[in-house]
């Protein structure tokens, strides 16, 4: 997944990147490795203490901004179009806000999850979330629809209209 977000940040050059679910700052490292000196990385979480190992770690990263935040009400206050590629690892912009993860992104930008491969961890009733989302991605207009039967199960959307 890691190698998936450096090449997809190298290709927006001076690009905005957003991710849902800092956790411990795995995939924030990825996406920075591939983004340019004039990129930007929002990454958002509501627990404070995965957050705090990204910042030991990524903290001194001037193209990163670690926001302890709901995702929610984070792209709630984002304009419409306002990023080139949006990681949502998180329940937020995913499951729950799907529209307001997918209003962010600009013509051409990416949408990404993962864990769409059923997982050891997931809580009783998950599985039944993913084909819905699935679908509803796949339905959606203004996107054309990656699934990748690969690493933890993907997804990767893009903006057309």
């Amino acid at each position: 997944m890691g190698t998936l977000l450096r090449t997809l940040a190298a290709s927006k050059p001076a690009g905005r990147f957003l991710e849902l679910g800092t956790g411990t700052g795995i995939a924030t490292a990825w996406l920075l490795a591939g983004m340019d000196a004039a990129s930007t990385l929002v990454s958002v979480d509501t627990d404070a203490t995965v957050q705090a190992v990204a910042q030991a770690v990524l903290g001194n990263d001037p193209r990163l901004k670690l926001l302890l935040s709901d995702g929610f009400d984070y792209l709630g206050a984002q304009a419409p179009g306002s990023f080139d590629l949006v990681f949502a690892d998180a329940m937020p912009g995913k499951y729950d806000g799907l529209e307001a993860a997918l209003a962010v992104v600009r013509i051409g930008g990416f949408y990404v999850i993962d864990d769409m491969s059923p997982q050891p961890n997931w809580p009783e009733g998950h599985a039944a979330k993913v084909p819905a989302l699935m679908e509803q991605l796949a339905q959606h207009q203004d996107f054309v629809l990656l699934p990748l039967v690969w690493s933890s199960g993907v997804a990767v959307a893009v903006r057309r209209s």
